[in-house]
């Protein structure tokens, strides 16, 4: 940067609502642009967001630590949005109630599914032992991941970072999956998207329906409960084989 915009960098950067406000504006900016590209899946807004937030901090030369003390209160706000998606689950409660039964057998399948493809990948390339275990939960939402990695033996920073990728892909790709495998039906979209994407495949799930975002939702909760359990039992079993 030019010794001037540089002092003028200095001097916004002592304020904490920084970060919050270059978070705000990056994915206001990625939504405008969602909007004109209609809609287009590849252009996502988390992904556009993302790029240009760290190619913003990378020019600038600052810290993510620096960053995330200001956006900090979007963190805190996790919580409360995802306690919020309960509201359009209950308005589904009636067809959730007969899908009871294929639902937890899909949520099996797609865990285990989701878990050990991702390490028997990672085998075949030849990825470390550590680096196996960092991609098993690479499904589930952030904070559970992190945890589930670190108590199976990954890496709790590579696992956060094979998270997010994980979301991006699925928000990406799933219209154009949905497309060759003729799946029409939103919940069962949804739920697919909730269990292989979890809180970005969520987030793009409600853009096509708030059916599809409910039950997607539904798969994004139950997919960590399910993750969290299944893996540190499973996960010495398959690094033995």
């Amino acid at each position: 940067m030019t010794p001037r915009l540089g002092e003028i960098w200095v001097y916004l950067a002592a304020s904490p609502l920084l970060g919050l406000t270059m978070t705000l504006l990056a994915y206001q900016g990625a939504c405008y642009l969602h909007q004109r590209c209609g809609g287009h899946p590849l252009a996502n807004p988390v992904l556009l967001a993302v790029a240009a937030l760290v190619t913003l901090l990378w020019l600038t030369e600052t810290s993510y630590q620096t960053y995330f003390d200001g956006a900090q209160f979007v963190h805190f706000l996790l919580g409360p949005a995802t306690v919020a998606l309960a509201i359009p689950l209950y308005a589904q409660f009636d067809r959730l109630k007969r899908m009871a039964l294929p639902l937890l057998g899909a949520l099996l399948v797609g865990s285990l599914t989701a878990a050990l493809s991702a390490v028997a990948i990672g085998a075949l390339l030849g990825a470390s032992r550590a680096t196996q275990l960092s991609l098993a939960p690479k499904s589930v939402t952030t904070p559970i991941a992190m945890g589930i990695a670190e108590r199976i033996g990954g890496l709790p920073s590579l696992t956060a970072v094979l998270v997010i990728m994980t979301g991006i892909l699925g928000a990406v790709g799933a219209r154009y999956i949905y497309r060759a495998l003729k799946v029409e039906d939103d919940a069962v979209r949804g739920f697919a998207l909730g269990i292989a994407s979890h809180g970005i495949g969520t987030a793009r799930a409600f853009q096509e329906s708030e059916q599809a975002g409910a039950f997607a939702a539904l798969a994004m909760g139950l997919n960590g409960l399910m993750t969290a359990l299944l893996l540190p039992v499973v996960m010495p079993w398959v690094t033995g084989l």
